[in-house]
């Protein structure tokens, strides 16, 4: 009895080995690499793919053979045609996967997508998302205005250099808080068009002091070198 059993499972364990062998060979082909083809050869694979998969030229060294694939492989992006569905390369630099030939739906490490493409940075007016590796809108700001006039402890004459200041408006806040607005007030030195006010005193300098107490001095040595010389001629 054991032995019938026995040959009973082995026999039933064949019959669907060969069935399950001879359903992929329909399927596939002799060769595995033929899976999903209409047509196949043993050294060049797939030549043609069934209706909805797509065929993808493989290169391994000098070899290439064609593959039929649900989905294209990372670089590459699903071209539908009346004649058969293909995988075609990613035309984008630095990009993983593509919607279509010019725009990337997923960078590679280190690049931010931004309307379709990958930059290192995002570029102007645009704030970096790193968890999701995008560029978002930023903040908005408008033109500068004119420089404004010339001052120094609020006064616009008085000195030889003052401070001239310029600013602009935030146009548009970004929706998130991604990175702080740029600047909105600069200031640079400036030549007062006035020096001296008017009807004030003209400020004397500290070195035009110096310079006149120094010839006080040497006026006053002169006179007593004189006075000493007068002295010991009439002795």
């Amino acid at each position: 009895g054991f032995f019938l059993l026995w040959f009973f499972f082995f026999f039933v364990n064949n019959c669907l080995d060969i069935l399950i062998r001879k359903t992929k060979k329909k399927l596939y082909g002799p060769n595995p690499i033929c899976k999903g083809c209409l047509s196949c050869s043993k050294d060049n694979g797939c030549i043609r793919c069934q209706h909805k998969l797509f065929f993808f030229l493989r290169r391994e060294g000098m070899r290439q053979y064609g593959e039929c694939l649900h989905s294209c492989p990372s670089g590459y992006y699903g071209l539908r045609t009346p004649d058969m569905n293909r995988c075609s390369r990613c035309r984008i630099e630095n990009c993983d996967s593509c919607f279509s030939r010019d725009f990337c739906t997923k960078c590679k490490t280190g690049f931010y997508s931004h309307r379709g493409r990958c930059f290192r940075g995002c570029p102007p007016g645009f704030a970096a998302l790193e968890e999701l590796m995008e560029c978002v809108e930023g903040c908005e700001v408008g033109q500068w205005s004119e420089w404004g006039t010339c001052s120094r402890n609020n006064k616009t004459c008085g000195f030889k250099w003052g401070l001239e200041t310029r600013t602009r408006q935030i146009v548009k806040k970004p929706a998130k808080d991604t990175v702080p607005c740029p600047t909105i007030a600069e200031s640079r030195r400036c030549k007062m068009a006035m020096r001296h006010c008017p009807g004030g005193r003209r400020p004397t300098k500290t070195k035009d002091k110096k310079k006149k107490k120094k010839n006080l001095m040497e006026r006053a040595q002169k006179q007593h070198s004189i006075f000493l010389a007068t002295d010991k001629t009439s002795q």
